[in-house]
């Protein structure tokens, strides 16, 4: 019984996420929303283990993430995937400019031991905030141990409601821009050329089955682990598998948007986000009672960081100042998170059909491969330099 219970519980806190989400029209978001919620349940009365007891444990989640950035690819083209340097550039720039503000102001304000733990957690996500963790057990800074992960907490938090304002300003700017094209029907038709392949015919039609569509994305996703392997995690096999993603769809192997059509893409990514809060449970009042200062002044100044190098390369890099600050702040979350609050904004600011597909062509491959240039990439490399200035 305790596990349907514990299962009940975590859908329970998405969904009264997501219907504050509806209720506000995605100001709030609703990751935002289920966060809290698991963090009051993480510091009352909830289990510690209420996620893997709903199943959704670290076994869940390496099957779900390579299967999920490969669904993702299905959705994408080649031509998209390419045209993102501009936003890696400005996400990897953001990135820095959090980096220097947070050192040369923070380390006036505060210890350097401190901004040293808080910056790799500020940049990344959870795995840089426990490589922090560990150093700092090693190099005998107890006092500094909540510090990490509490920053990665507290970081998502204020990074979600201001990610989906951004968001909400580029989409309604996107709307405008899509009113006043004159042939929006070749707009369309567009699209649909370029999403056109239609998979090879491998076995006939009524033997393609979900379970063997999942079987073709668990093949997809596989590669990408090995290739990742091969190269000796010199690429991210996150980054591989929404490249491998995109080529299956463009080779005809994958259908596109193939998740949906097995009907199990939202018991995925519902698995997948209820594993990241699970994440909540190592802090406790008390322990963010001791270092909320520092906590927010750091994020304070890594913010206003990322927002003075996106601004400064908007223009340069031809994009819109709210798009890019959106791109830089998904060093706060990363994925899923990145997917959820752009799918979110856009269903909110439109029903309309091909808007929303000119919405998500625009938005949704800047915020995943920042997500991924920034969380994936750039923050586990800052946290295994600042691990040696302990």
């Amino acid at each position: 019984m305790e596990f349907l219970l514990s299962f009940l519980i975590v859908m329970v806190f998405m969904f009264v996420g997501e219907w504050a989400s509806t209720i506000t029209k995605a100001y709030v978001p609703s990751v935002f929303v289920s966060a809290v919620l698991f963090t009051i349940g993480f510091w009352t009365i909830l289990p510690k283990n209420v996620v893997s007891q709903a199943s959704f444990g670290s076994e869940f989640v390496a099957v779900c993430i390579p299967i999920l950035l490969v669904h993702l690819g299905t959705m994408m083209n080649l031509r998209q995937l390419l045209d993102q340097w501009r936003a890696v550039t400005i996400a990897l720039t953001g990135t820095l400019g959090t980096v220097v503000l947070t050192l040369s102001l923070g380390t006036l304000l505060f210890d350097w031991h401190t901004v040293i733990a808080a910056i790799p957690p500020l940049t990344g996500g959870v795995v840089s905030a426990v490589l922090m963790t560990d150093g700092l057990k090693a190099a005998g800074l107890t006092t500094l141990v909540a510090l990490p992960v509490s920053m990665f907490i507290m970081h998502s938090m204020i990074g979600y409601p201001l990610t989906s304002v951004m968001l909400k300003k580029e989409g309604k700017r996107l709307i405008k821009e899509y009113q006043t094209i004159p042939d929006k029907q070749a707009v369309i038709n567009k699209q649909s050329s370029s999403d056109d392949n239609k998979p090879h015919k491998l076995i006939p039609e009524k033997y393609n089955t979900s379970a063997f569509m999942l079987s073709k994305v668990a093949v997809v996703g596989l590669l990408a682990i090995l290739l990742s392997k091969w190269s000796n995690d010199a690429v991210n096999s996150n980054v591989i598998a929404l490249i491998l993603g995109v080529i299956g769809r463009q080779i005809g192997f994958l259908e596109k948007d193939i998740l949906n059509q097995t009907k199990v893409f939202n018991w995925l990514m519902y698995g997948l986000l209820a594993y990241v809060f699970s994440q909540l449970s190592i802090t406790t009042p008390s322990m963010m009672g001791t270092i909320i200062v520092q906590i927010l002044v750091l994020i304070t100044l890594g913010i206003l960081g990322m927002f003075l190098a996106s601004w400064i390369l908007a223009k340069p890099m031809k994009m819109s100042k709210e798009m890019a600050f959106a791109t830089s702040l998904t060093a706060l979350f990363g994925f899923p998170a990145d997917y959820i609050l752009t799918s979110e904004v856009i269903s909110h600011l439109t029903k309309d059909e091909s808007e929303q597909t000119y919405l998500t062509d625009r938005m949704m491959p800047k915020m995943l491969v920042g997500g991924f240039a920034t969380v994936s990439v750039a923050s586990v490399i800052i946290a295994s330099v600042f691990l040696k200035l302990l």
